[in-house]
Parts: structure tokens; C-alpha cells; sequence
């Protein structure tokens, strides 16, 4: 969907341009000024564009923003069954620690990537992140700590550290978009320069240059509005659909402590989640019936 807005944005501007000049003087204006003009105008606006993103920002948030552009194929960072699978692995843990206590959780937490528990659940077993967040807290707990209260306001103190992480790269593509019309008007004062060193050149020839420089204006402000502003939310969207993940996990496992059942804690957990990703309440219990027992 994010792909085919992306090209509507092509169509609509080049059918604009058919409906208000006609397809043979669109054409003409195509080929004869905008295309020529393109490389040079679009070396300067975007070479500006990226340079100026690698000056203001970390290594970081640059590898970031390249991976959050996968947003356009894959909108958000977790479907419906990846939280019935994150709902389950809460489910088992839950179990496993009412029944035996959370000592017994101790080989799972401490050597997490061969846990017999975890590995069930393929998804959250090699999002390391995310394992290592549930590990941590689980670690917490078996010294002692099982306190709501504190563990549930750690948690959030993390979250909002993971959620600045997470969407800064959208931001700053953000702050890039809003500088891409003025390196538009750069490169369209280069383009009146140009046109005023040939002063003495006939009309025609004059007339081609104005609307070459003319095409910086134009490619910097469709850039911003029609391409990477729009950009820039699908990438906060993803990110927030990734902060969700973290928060789904604290409300179960703060549900749990506070002294709910196992399955009362996950249904805390799936009520929180957007319906469009929400599995129903029949669907979830179902799926944790057939969960076979927790290992010891």
C-alpha cells in the first residue's frame, strides 16, 4: 500500500501536468526542460539533502532510518499472529512460575538462547531485544523483587528510553523533509544565476533556463510533501508498532505480580492491543488450551 502511494504521487503529478498543458505540450515540457534539468537539480537538493543527515546524526540513526525504510513493504514491525505468539510465551512463563516459582525460571533466564521455554515461540525467541528485556526483569524477580509497583515503573523508565531510540530516525528524516524545499530554492538561485550570466541569449533560449532553475523550486517542495514527509510517519508508525511489542509484555508481566492468573494476565496483555491486531478472546483461549505443558 505504502508502494502504491508512492506512485499515485508519480501518476497524479504527471496527469496533472497532462490535464493543464495537454499530453503533446506535456511532453514537450517533459523532455525538453524538466528531464534535462533533473540530474543536476536533484544532485543538489538531495546530495545536500543526505549530507546534511550524516552531519546532524549518529551512525546510529543513520542505520536506523535505513532500516526503518523497510516500512514501505512491510508497514509495521509485528502482525496479528506474531502476539498471539508473544500472548502465548507470557502464558508459559506465567504458568511455569505460579506452578514451580520463579527459581524455576532461573535455567531459561540465564541461558536464554537455548532455553527449552523460549525457543517454543521462534519470533520473540530471536528478537534478542526483546528476550533480553524479558529476561532482565525476570531476573529482578527471582532475587526478590516482585514488587508491581517498582518493577512496572522500571519498565516504563526503559520503555521510554527504547521509544526515544526507536523514533528518532523517523524524526530526523522528518527534519530532513522540512529542509528539502529550501535546498529546492538553492538550487533554483543557481539555476537564475546560470540564466543571468546568458542575458544575451533570445527569449527561447532564456525561457528554457528560468524553467530549469525553476525545477528546483518545484523538485524540492514535491520531495518534501510528496515523498519523504510521508515517508517519515509510515517510519513513526512502524516504530511506535514496535514500542507496542515492549508495552504488551510490561502489562502481562505487571498483571502477573500484581497477583492475576496466568491467562487473567495475558487477557490484561490482549486487551491491550489495537483490534486490528487484537485476537478475540474464544481465538486466544483456544490456542493456549493446546499450549503443551511448561517445561521444568
Amino acid at each position: 500500500m505504502k508502494l502504491l502511494g508512492v506512485l499515485l504521487v508519480l501518476g497524479a503529478t504527471f496527469g496533472g501536468l497532462v490535464l493543464t498543458a495537454g499530453m503533446e505540450k506535456a511532453m514537450h515540457l517533459t523532455t525538453g526542460v524538466i528531464l534535462p534539468a533533473l540530474p543536476g537539480e536533484a544532485t543538489i537538493i538531495m546530495g545536500c539533502a543526505i549530507a546534511a543527515f550524516l552531519i546532524a546524526n549518529t551512525m546510529d540513526t543513520v542505520k536506523g532510518a535505513l532500516r526503518y525504510f523497510g516500512c514501505l513493504t512491510k508497514p509495521l514491525a509485528y502482525k496479528k499472529e506474531d502476539y498471539i505468539e508473544l500472548l502465548s510465551m507470557m502464558f508459559m512463563t506465567f504458568k511455569l512460575a505460579r506452578s514451580k516459582g520463579f527459581l524455576a525460571l532461573e535455567q531459561h533466564i540465564e541461558n536464554p538462547s537455548e532455553s527449552e521455554l523460549f525457543s517454543q515461540f521462534p519470533k520473540f525467541h530471536s528478537n534478542h531485544h526483546a528476550l533480553d528485556f524479558v529476561c532482565d526483569y525476570l531476573r529482578i524477580i527471582s532475587l526478590g523483587n516482585e514488587d508491581p509497583v517498582q518493577i512496572g515503573g522500571l519498565m516504563d523508565k526503559e520503555i521510554e528510553q527504547i521509544s526515544h531510540h526507536e523514533l528518532h530516525p523517523a524524526h530526523a528524516v522528518h527534519h530532513m523533509a522540512e529542509g528539502i524545499p529550501a535546498l529546492g530554492i538553492v538550487a533554483a538561485v543557481l539555476g537564475v544565476i546560470k540564466t543571468m550570466a546568458s542575458i544575451s541569449e533570445p527569449p527561447e533560449v532564456l525561457g528554457k533556463l528560468i524553467g530549469s532553475a525553476l525545477v528546483g523550486t518545484f523538485l524540492g517542495v514535491w520531495l518534501s510533501y510528496g515523498i519523504f514527509g510521508p515517508i517519515a510517519l509510515a517510519m513513526e508508525e512502524k516504530a511506535k508498532s514496535e514500542i507496542l511489542y515492549y508495552k504488551i509484555l510490561k502489562i502481562g508481566m505487571v498483571a502477573f505480580l500484581g497477583g492475576a492468573a496466568p491467562q487473567v494476565a495475558v487477557e490484561f496483555a490482549r486487551k491491550s492491543l489495537p483490534h486490528n491486531i487484537q485476537p478475540s478472546f474464544i481465538e486466544l483461549e483456544e490456542i493456549l488450551n493446546e499450549l503443551p505443558a511448561p517445561p521444568s
